[in-house]
C-alpha cells in the first residue's frame, strides 16, 4: 500500500487528513476520538482570552434536497478555561504520540502576550502552532482574527513575535476576506513562517427570516455578519491554495482548507500544493469516522496511479494552471448529443437560447423534439452539458482546427509584427 504519512512544515503525521481548528476539535475527549478513528493530525479549537458566545450560533444554505451546501457560523474562539485545553493538550500528546496536534492562538496585538501564550504552548509538547489571523467575525472587531490577516504588516510583525520564542514549527492561517492573498501570504513567509493553512471562513449573512425580518442565525431578533464554509466554498479554496502555491516569493507548505468532505477532494487540493488538508463541516454533517472513507479512497488511488508516497503529486496539477491570456484561442469544442439517451426535456435547448450562444435546434425524433446541435453557432461553452440531466447523453468533443496553438499573448505579439495576420479562433455570428 502507499505510504500516506506527510510532512507539513516540519509538522509530520501519519495522513494528510487533519481536522481544522473548530467545534470538532474543542476538547481533548473529541480529538482522541478522532485519532482513534484514524485522523491524521488536529489543529485544536483556537486558544486565546475567555470569551462568551451567543446561543443560536450556526445556520445553514441547503440547495434542493441537498442539506448544508453551505455552513455559516457565529461562534467565537474555545470558551474553555485556558489551562484547561493546555492540560488536555498535554494529556492527548501523550496519548497519542505519532498524531499531529497543532494548537491555534488568538491573542491581542501586544508582543508580550503573543510570546506568553507560545511559551507556554512549547511546554505542551504540541507538534506546531497555527496562528488564527482569519476569522472575520467577532474577534475581528476585537482587533484579532481578519483584522490582522488584513494587514500585511501585521501578519508578519506578529509572526515574528511568535518566532522569537516557538519551539516548534508555526503556521499563519490566512483570510480569504482580502483582494489579493498573495500579499498576506508573503508577509507570512517574511516574517519566517514554517508554513501557510487557508482558507479561513468566508464573510457571510446567510439570510433574512421574511416574516420577522431577523437575520440567520437570530440571537433574540438580531444577527450578525458571520463565517461561511463548507462544499460551497471550495472552488474558492482552491483557487487561493493555487495562488500561494504558485507564488515564487512565498515558497513555504500550504496546509488546505475549505470544503474539503471526500479523498476526492482532498487530492485535489494536494494536486495543487497543499501537503496537508483540513476538514471541518464535514466532520459536524457526518461525524468523524468519514475519515475511514478518506483514506481507504486515497490509498486506493495512489496505488492506481502508482504514486508511493504522498509527495510524489503534492502539486502535481500547478503547472496547467494559467492565467486566461495564455490559453489557447485555437482549441475548439462542440457539443455533441446522443438522441437515444435523449428524454426530451428541452432544458438544453432553453439554456442555449435564453442563457448562452443560441446554438441547439430542435427536431423531430423519438417521438418527441429533438435537440440538434447548430455546429457554427457553438461556442463550446459546456453550458448544455452542465445542465442535462442525462448523464452521458450530451459530451463536449474537440475539432482540429487545422491552427497552431495561439494564446493572447502570442496573438498581440504576431499582430505588432503582422497587423493583417490572421486572429486566432473563429467570429462568433
Amino acid at each position: 500500500m502507499a505510504d500516506l504519512s506527510i510532512n507539513c512544515g516540519g509538522i509530520k503525521s501519519p495522513n494528510p487528513f487533519w481536522l481544522a481548528s473548530a467545534p470538532p476539535t474543542n476538547s481533548g475527549a473529541q480529538i482522541q476520538r478522532a485519532f482513534d478513528l484514524g485522523w491524521g493530525g488536529a489543529v485544536w479549537k483556537t486558544l486565546g482570552e475567555t470569551i462568551i458566545n451567543v446561543n443560536s450560533r450556526f445556520w445553514s444554505l441547503d440547495y434542493g434536497p441537498t442539506r448544508m451546501m453551505g455552513f455559516n457560523n457565529i461562534e467565537l474562539i474555545t470558551a474553555r478555561p485556558w489551562d484547561t485545553n493546555i492540560r488536555e493538550i498535554i494529556e492527548t500528546k501523550k496519548k497519542y504520540p505519532k498524531n499531529a496536534i497543532i494548537v491555534s492562538l488568538m491573542i491581542e496585538s501586544k508582543r508580550e502576550s503573543w510570546q506568553k501564550a507560545v511559551k507556554e504552548v512549547n511546554d505542551t509538547g504540541c507538534d506546531g502552532i497555527e496562528l488564527n489571523f482569519g476569522c472575520p467575525h467577532g474577534m475581528s472587531e476585537r482587533g484579532m482574527g481578519s483584522a490582522v490577516g488584513q494587514v500585511p504588516e501585521y501578519t508578519k510583525m506578529i509572526t515574528e513575535w511568535v518566532k522569537e520564542v516557538a519551539e516548534v514549527p508555526v503556521l499563519v492561517k490566512l483570510t480569504p476576506n482580502i483582494s489579493n492573498v498573495a500579499v498576506v501570504g508573503r508577509a507570512a513567509a517574511a516574517g519566517k513562517a514554517d508554513g501557510i493553512s487557508l482558507i479561513n471562513t468566508v464573510n457571510s449573512i446567510m439570510g433574512i427570516n421574511l416574516d420577522n425580518f431577523a437575520p440567520y442565525p437570530s440571537v433574540d431578533g438580531k444577527g450578525s455578519h458571520g463565517g461561511y464554509c463548507g462544499p460551497a466554498v471550495k472552488p474558492i479554496a482552491l483557487n487561493m491554495v493555487s495562488t500561494i502555491a504558485k507564488d515564487a516569493e512565498i515558497g513555504i507548505p500550504i496546509s488546505g482548507i475549505g470544503g474539503i468532505a471526500t479523498w476526492q477532494d482532498a487530492v485535489e487540493f494536494m494536486l495543487l500544493g497543499a501537503s496537508s488538508v483540513q476538514v471541518c463541516t464535514a466532520v459536524m454533517h457526518y461525524g468523524y469516522r468519514i475519515v475511514e472513507d478518506m483514506i481507504d479512497g486515497l490509498s486506493n488511488w495512489m496505488d492506481e496511479k502508482g504514486y508511493k508516497k504522498c509527495t510524489d503529486f503534492i502539486g502535481k496539477a500547478l503547472p496547467n494552471i494559467k492565467d486566461w491570456s495564455d490559453l489557447n484561442l485555437n482549441y475548439k469544442l462542440v457539443a455533441r448529443i446522443n438522441s437515444d439517451l435523449c428524454i426530451g426535456c428541452e432544458l438544453c435547448h432553453v439554456a442555449a437560447w435564453d442563457g448562452s450562444h443560441q446554438c441547439i435546434d430542435l427536431e423531430m425524433g423519438n417521438g418527441h423534439r429533438v435537440p440538434v446541435i447548430n455546429d457554427p453557432e457553438c461556442v463550446g461553452c459546456n453550458l448544455c452539458m452542465l445542465v442535462c440531466p442525462v448523464d452521458g447523453c450530451i459530451q463536449m468533443v474537440e475539432v482540429p482546427t487545422g491552427k497552431k496553438p495561439m494564446s493572447w499573448h502570442q496573438y498581440q505579439a504576431e499582430l505588432a509584427k503582422n497587423p493583417k495576420c490572421e486572429p486566432p479562433g473563429y467570429i462568433e455570428h
